[in-house]
């Protein structure tokens, strides 16, 4: 019997769980495949057989906590609260699974305790890297322990300060997760026509994602009511503020399904730099002004430097707060547009790439006995660089 792989998938917003989806219906179907989730219902359809594990969460509190905890955490470790019977558990739930199924491989997205546990159980792991200051002891373990690292953006999108350790055992899968098929502009008039949006109209499209609370609405307002010509659609979690006076020119459609529909029928996208948000954007070769949101360990902030070092968007630190500053922003969009550039940074076939880099890991894991056997007895060899 085949050795399985095991897949960790952090439940915070969904590119994680559309990145693992995506990979695991890559994967060969005599792959066996188990997937840890405190969240299954955030997954896209699998079209294979996967085992779905769900997980007590690692992070929200339920009330049985049992310790009055006043200590700091280690530096090797990020989430580590004492007292926590759901974090036991999570924990207990995934290393008898090592114990029992003897993976060939453990995948981590995100999590550096998850990444050391395998590691501490003697089960190769693969560490999803994301974009961030993370020079600290907990992710550089997570990261040196790791037989591989898959980064889910460009190559181009690289951090200058990733060193050379990380990046010779780093897979680059730009759009891994999310439908990145080139744009067809035949069908932007059908879409603006089904909006209400005429041909000639300028469109602004603002994407808030999921992984916070949204952005506040207050700031497009502003830049509303600045560009009375430009019609001005929110999709996704808005948060209301009560001073804002929002002109007729600015519609919230609030969660949508077809969030690439909208961005096909737009001039312009303004927009954080999540995951899926990111790839979704530079699929549609749109003019990009990238707004970081807050993320633990800047994770937003150095997408979006990231994408203005290659091109990608016109990245600002916050929204602008002035009629004069939304135009200037707006225009500046416009004028640094690239949008065969933005191609560039997304991959059509990044998920069976993907795939195929990890059967590859896989091989260099194990003899072919061993691998098709699931005998513990077998002499495992590492990794040659």
């Amino acid at each position: 019997m085949t050795r399985p792989i095991g897949y960790f998938v952090h439940h915070q917003g969904r590119g994680h769980a559309e990145r693992c989806a995506a990979v695991v219906n890559a994967l060969p179907e005599s792959q066996p495949v188990t997937v840890f989730c405190a969240k299954p219902d955030i997954f896209p359809d699998f079209t294979r057989h996967v085992e779905v594990i769900t997980l007590p969460s690692l992070f929200e509190a339920t009330g049985a906590e049992d310790i009055h905890d006043t200590t700091s955490a280690p530096d090797t470790v990020h989430c580590a609260p004492l007292g926590w019977p759901g974090i036991r558990q999570a924990m207990a739930r995934m290393a008898s699974w090592f114990a029992n199924a003897n993976p060939v491989l453990m995948i981590s997205d995100v999590s550096a305790e998850v990444a050391q546990l395998a590691r501490l159980c003697s089960v190769p792991h693969v560490k999803v890297l994301q974009h961030g200051q993370r020079g600290d002891a907990g992710h550089q373990a997570a990261y040196d322990g790791a037989v591989g690292l898959l980064c889910p953006g460009a190559q181009a999108l690289a951090q200058p300060d990733w060193p050379e350790r990380h990046l010779v055992k780093m897979h680059f899968a730009g759009g891994l997760g999310v439908d990145v098929k080139r744009p067809d502009p035949a069908q932007r008039a059908t879409l603006r026509a089904r909006m209400g949006i005429a041909a000639d109209q300028r469109l602004v499209v603002v994407m808030s994602g999921g992984g916070g609370t949204g952005f506040a609405s207050a700031p497009f307002g502003i830049a509303a009511r600045a560009m009375p010509e430009t019609t001005f659609i929110t999709i996704g979690q808005m948060a209301r503020d009560w001073h804002a006076t929002e002109p007729a020119n600015l519609h919230h459609h609030g969660w949508v399904e077809n969030a690439p529909d909208y961005l096909a029928a737009a001039d312009l996208v303004v927009a954080s730099t999540g995951n899926t948000t990111c790839h979704q954007i530079l699929a549609a070769e749109k003019p990009w002004l990238a707004v970081p949101e807050w993320r633990y360990f800047d994770e937003q902030i150095e997408k979006a430097n990231a994408l203005a070092r290659a091109g990608g968007a016109h990245r600002l630190p916050h929204f602008p707060s002035s009629a004069d500053a939304w135009r200037a922003a707006i225009n500046t969009t416009f004028d640094t547009h690239d949008p065969a550039l933005q191609r560039s940074l997304v991959n059509e076939n990044a998920a069976s790439e993907t795939a195929q880099w990890l059967c590859g890991l896989v091989d260099q894991l194990l003899p072919k006995t061993s691998n098709e056997t699931g005998d513990l007895h077998d002499v495992v060899h590492p990794i040659r660089a």
